[in-house]
């Protein structure tokens, strides 16, 4: 009896357990953004070496090597670097909705006041290096990268937080992630507004009908995701055909994503109990035979895909799919740049590489750093508790760190190979810097333990 008193002590209670999964959770995350952001920066290196090697002619003959899909007279034929950048990147998108979606929901950008500061933040961290690359280009086809130096890459920022360990503060991590979050909004909105090529509405139409499918199907009940891989297909040649980005067809997706369990969540838990008993009951306990194991284990799994959000559920599935395969796939392709190819005795190419890097560098820190100072010298706005103004210094500088997004608009940019390439150096370059300067700055905060004070809050 005693022993049954502990026990019943001991176990936690339900908001402790809601409490602890979600801290969990949030670990879990920021564990596996840390370990791709090595990952990244190892596939990256890869790419410079592989392309500056004397095997530098088989890297770029990869990436153009075609690949075919269909059947008969049906055939659609694209280079490999195609299907990485138009049709896999549609799946990280797809997580990038998620993420936008849940936030929206229960996280920072749910609470209107909560999310007022981060957002302010990133709008200046995005029109502050916008304004310094338009400034130094002002060449017609120059001009067209300005939105290259304005995104943040979750990875690499929360990579080199994780190589500061644990003297970092939880909120200055929770600001950085929220603020790298809107930042992937506006990117969205810019790939969408500003390059795609004029609407086809036969194509948006198409479009339209994947999503009306997709909405039809929740509607159904219908909870299984490979269920959704056809109405995204339709989605996704709905948006090619249109003439926007197609990889804007997995934001769509992760923003249609369902942030509530399903109505049978309360017979879950009555499966989950009942299976568990089954389990670890004597009976059970005293077999050995596996068989008798097959179905309980199966009902906890059916029951888990009932208990847990669509959203949360689908996420956790292709978030490590995206951060250790697309991402550095992603950056093996794009980030080779063969640097005998590059031109920089052009004042119009030296200007677009100097103007990515600057704006990164210096741009996207002033610009977050600046907004936020305002707002709160103007008392319309409060640091969140936690997070020093040393603590938002080591925030807008890693919001220096563009790669993935920026590489990506890059790529949207520029159809002109060399320019291209400067631009990847660019953002290479000023990646770098800012990732350096954040990491020299992050170790001289964690010796001042920039948790322990915060003027807004005192």
């Amino acid at each position: 009896m005693p022993t049954q008193s502990n026990s019943s002590t001991s176990s936690p209670s339900v908001p402790q357990r809601i409490a602890h999964k979600a801290f969990t959770a949030l670990e879990n995350f920021l564990r596996v953004e840390a370990a791709s952001g090595i990952v990244l920066l190892i596939a990256a290196a890869a790419a410079l070496l592989w392309a500056n090697s004397p095997l530098s002619d088989s890297y770029h003959r990869l990436w153009e090597w075609p690949l075919v899909f269909g059947a008969g007279d049906l055939v659609f034929a694209k280079p490999l670097h195609f299907w990485i950048n138009d049709a896999l990147m549609t799946i990280f998108f797809l997580v990038v909705g998620m993420e936008i979606r849940r936030e929206m929901h229960e996280g920072a950008l749910s609470d209107l006041r909560q999310a007022v500061l981060p957002l302010a933040a990133a709008i200046g961290g995005v029109a502050v290096p916008a304004l310094i690359y338009a400034t130094m280009n002002r060449t017609p086809d120059a001009i067209h990268g300005w939105a290259i130096p304005t995104a943040t890459d979750i990875a690499f920022a929360v990579g080199v937080l994780a190589l500061l360990g644990r003297s970092i503060p939880g909120s200055v991590r929770v600001f950085l992630l929220t603020l790298a979050i809107v930042d992937d909004i506006i990117a969205v909105l810019v790939i969408a507004f500003f390059y795609s090529s004029g609407f086809d509405f036969a194509g948006l139409a198409v479009a339209l009908a994947g999503i009306g499918l997709v909405l039809a199907m929740q509607r159904a009940g219908i909870g299984t995701a490979p269920a959704y891989i056809v109405p995204g297909a339709i989605i996704w040649v709905g948006l090619l055909v249109s003439g926007a980005h197609p990889t804007l067809a997995g934001v769509a997706l992760g923003l249609l994503t369902p942030v509530v369990p399903t109505h049978r969540r309360e017979r879950a838990l009555v499966e989950i109990s009942r299976a568990t008993s089954d389990v670890t009951g004597p009976t059970m306990a005293a077999t050995v035979d596996i068989n008798r194991l097959a179905k309980p284990l199966q009902t906890l799994r059916l029951a888990q895909r009932e208990l847990l959000p669509p959203v949360v559920r689908v996420q956790w599935a292709l978030h490590p799919w995206v951060a250790y395969g697309i991402m550095p796939l992603f950056a093996l392709a794009n980030a080779g740049v063969t640097l005998g190819s590059v031109d920089l005795s052009r004042p119009e190419t030296l200007w677009i590489a100097a103007g990515i890097s600057t704006a990164l560098v210096v741009g996207k820190p002033v610009g977050v750093f600046l907004v936020t100072w305002l707002l709160v010298r103007l008392k319309l706005c409060r640091l969140p508790p936690g997070v020093s103004w040393s603590g938002l210094g080591l925030i807008a500088l890693l919001a220096g760190i563009g790669f993935t997004m920026s590489i990506f608009i890059a790529t949207l940019a520029f159809n002109d190979e060399g320019a291209l390439n400067v631009a990847k150096l660019g953002v290479l370059a000023g990646s770098f810097v800012a990732g350096a300067l954040g990491l020299g700055w992050g170790m001289i905060c964690s010796r001042l333990k920039i948790g322990d004070r915060n003027p807004a809050v005192q």
